[in-house]
């Protein structure tokens, strides 16, 4: 279900929005396709910086496990 709203928005931004919204079908297909793919790389940013906060506590015990693995190996 669509739901109707109104924004507001600089006149240059709605220019150029205007000059690509053909390419999309209309000025709603640009900005529901730009806010969904805005939104996207908002969750992939979110979920990145849970991966690196788990990396970051656990990295001396992932260290430690490189380093035992690597001690196997040996010299070339």
């Amino acid at each position: 279900m669509k739901v109707k709203t109104s924004i507001a928005l600089p006149k240059d931004l709605v220019q150029q929005m205007d000059a690509l919204a053909s390419l999309y079908g209309n000025r709603s297909t640009l900005i529901e396709r730009a806010i969904r793919e805005f939104l996207a790389a908002q969750a992939r940013q979110q979920q990145d910086l849970r991966d690196l906060d788990i990396l970051n506590r656990r990295a001396d015990a992932l260290n430690e496990e490189a380093e035992d693995v690597l001690s196997y190996q040996g010299d070339a």
